[in-house]
């Protein structure tokens, strides 16, 4: 059984016992604690296809917060690092630039279809 689910604007495939790297969840989510994701907008059971319109009807998926390695006692955890490279030909103009994206590493423990 896996559902697609639409946490902070992007979609992810969920299965159970799998591990999601989503957007940083912030402050208010500790290490531990459970989250629910009610946005599900697929959802196949056994062959059987449910598509939502927007959303599948009290389907849910239920996730855990899980530590980071990176920070003990962290559940935040960095990306790869995106460079931003600007340039107009001809003009002597450059700029690079780069950033590292926080993620929350988070486990799913149950899906409610």
């Amino acid at each position: 059984m896996y559902v697609i689910v639409e946490i902070q604007g992007q979609q992810f495939k969920a299965e159970k016992g799998k591990f999601l790297y989503v957007h940083y969840l912030g402050e208010q989510v500790k290490v531990g604690e459970t989250v629910e994701f009610d946005r599900v907008l697929l959802a196949e059971a056994d062959g059987a296809v449910k598509v939502g319109a927007p959303t599948v009807e009290g389907a849910k998926v239920i996730c855990e917060v899980c530590p980071s390695t990176q920070l003990e006692g962290e559940h935040l955890v960095k990306g790869e690092k995106v460079i931003v490279f600007k340039k107009k030909r001809r003009k002597g103009y450059r700029r690079k630039n780069g950033h590292r994206q926080y993620f929350t590493k988070v486990v799913i423990k149950d899906i409610v279809a």
